[in-house]
């Protein structure tokens, strides 16, 4: 019947599953639960942080620390303030304690690596940005140069997390970078998108593109109801079938009223989904919970129960629009660091990229034993989690995982 009525989807009606309704997915509006939506909260200004010329001499003395503070209090407070210089704050606990400086200590940069980004673009124009070498197109727009459609340029800040060079320092900033604006401001403050150009989104990019990583700081509400696998899922599928890493966000409908389903395309087997933790090493209580039953009725299998792994995602600052800085939280951020610290292995291991492999998941499934390997697990003794999965990434672990890992059929 599918084929007779083209692409068409079907809907059952509340009140009675045996009545389908026949819509366009590609209408605004339609199945409003599997709209894509990026994964971060929206963002907040960094403040600088107010710093004077470097002291020989160390303060030891809580008096005189105090009496200092209230001097520059007082300059403050008479406007004149022009002798000291401003210095933006940074996450660097982030990327220290993902282990993510001691993998770039061993001289890896993400070189060589293609990362496909699909969000709300790019504002190239950030300071931290301009060594970067991109692709970019425009599915949500018409744009024939990189521009960030996003409220606060959701794009720019996860990409200043994977590949800034300057005051931020990102994870892999030598990539070759893909960005897909395929999501943009709603109107209403909300960024959001169709998952027809989702799908689409992804489709360029390891179609055209050529990458081997899409990272996914988006996601759409899992629909129990749905007749027909959506569009975004069967590309995702695509690109995993011909060896493409997909890093998703878990979602953050976290907490008391969590459905304890996963956002899709997480929900994937395959796709490494990614939930968000704090700098305390606790997981964000707005971090989706995984179920272990797939929607095919049968319960998932390690290493790919949901979510496998979580990274911080609280309160971590990045690039954004007009050259500034901001500090956002969510599912978003996380994945962004597990999809840099993924670059950064596959550099060091060129022979699992899809390109040098027979082009199909085995090199995927080697990958994600690694990872589920080398979390570590919050709670000792506990194997994997609803909330934290298999644990938390060290990147140092993961990498040494890979390489002890001989379970991918190679050329």
């Amino acid at each position: 019947m599918d084929d007779d009525f083209g692409d068409v989807d079907f809907i059952s009606e509340p009140t009675d599953s045996h009545i389908l309704t026949a819509v366009d997915p590609s209408v605004k509006g339609h199945q409003e639960g599997w709209r894509s939506e990026i994964m971060g909260w929206a963002p907040a200004p960094a403040s600088p942080l107010p710093r004077v010329a470097p002291n020989q001499n160390r303060i030891v003395n809580i008096s005189i620390f105090l009496i200092l503070l209230l001097v520059v209090w007082m300059v403050w407070r008479s406007q004149i303030i022009q002798g000291f210089e401003g210095q933006q704050e940074s996450s660097e606990w982030a990327f220290e304690t993902t282990g993510v400086r001691a993998l770039q200590a061993k001289g890896l940069t993400g070189a060589g690596v293609s990362v496909c980004v699909v969000d709300t673009g790019l504002d190239s124009t950030h300071p931290d940005l301009d060594h970067l070498s991109y692709t970019f197109t425009d599915i949500w727009g018409t744009s024939t140069i990189a521009v960030d459609h996003g409220n606060l340029a959701h794009g720019t800040l996860m990409i200043g997390l994977l590949a800034a060079d300057g005051h931020q320092k990102g994870i892999s900033p030598n990539i070759r970078l893909g960005v897909v604006a395929a999501l943009g401001d709603d109107g209403m403050g909300n960024n959001s998108g169709s998952e027809s150009i989702v799908a689409d989104a992804i489709r360029w990019c390891w179609q055209s593109f050529g990458a081997d990583i899409i990272s996914l700081s988006l996601g759409g509400l899992q629909d129990q109801n749905q007749t027909r696998e959506g569009q975004s899922v069967s590309a995702v599928r695509q690109a995993l079938d011909n060896g493409v890493y997909v890093v998703a966000a878990v979602g953050n409908d976290g907490g008391s009223t969590d459905d304890g389903l996963v956002a899709v395309p997480g929900n994937i087997d395959l796709v490494i989904t990614v939930g968000a933790s704090d700098s305390r090493g606790e997981i964000w209580n707005g971090s989706s919970r995984g179920a272990q039953i797939a929607d095919d009725g049968t319960a998932r299998s390690h290493p790919n129960q949901k979510p496998e792994v979580v990274a911080p995602g609280v309160s971590v600052i990045s690039t954004g629009n007009d050259g500034n800085y901001y500090e956002s939280t969510g599912s978003s951020i996380s994945t962004v660091f597990i999809t840099g610290i993924l670059a950064l292995i596959l550099e060091d291991n060129p022979q699992l990229k899809p390109g040098d492999n027979t082009r199909n998941s085995d090199c995927i499934e080697a990958v994600k034993w690694a990872l589920k390997n080398s979390s570590v697990a919050l709670i000792e003794g506990i194997e994997h989690d609803d909330n934290w999965g298999y644990g938390a990434v060290s990147a140092i672990a993961w990498a040494q995982e890979v390489e002890n890992n001989d379970n991918c059929s190679v050329e």
